[in-house]
């Protein structure tokens, strides 16, 4: 017989399912890929919360502004200062509008 070693992996293959328990799995009309439409975007919650993403932005920037200042460069650390608080004035803005959303 020609399918003798495709029934020996079959085989072998059927065991090992029992073994773990498996079940075959159909796909459903349900098992689609996902896809960033509208209504999948809606569906989302953001999840990041305003504390969180404004602590990350605050660790981000005092690593470079310690590193500036152990280097001793003062307007490194002059225009670090102005970028945390110009970055910081963006997000919330950012957060405030994401949060408006949510609201809708």
């Amino acid at each position: 017989m020609v399918d003798v070693p495709n029934r020996g992996r079959r085989l072998l293959f059927e065991q090992f399912t029992k073994f773990l328990n498996i079940e075959e799995v159909v796909a459903g009309p349900n098992d689609l890929p996902p896809r960033l439409t509208h209504s999948a975007l809606e569906a989302l919650r953001m999840s990041r919360s305003r504390e969180r993403i404004l602590t990350n932005l605050e660790e981000m920037y005092r690593e470079a502004f310690e590193r500036a200042k152990e280097s001793g460069d003062p307007a490194q650390m002059t225009t670090l200062d102005f970028a945390y608080r110009r970055e910081q004035l963006y997000f919330e803005v950012l957060l405030d509008v994401r949060d408006a959303m949510e609201r809708k």
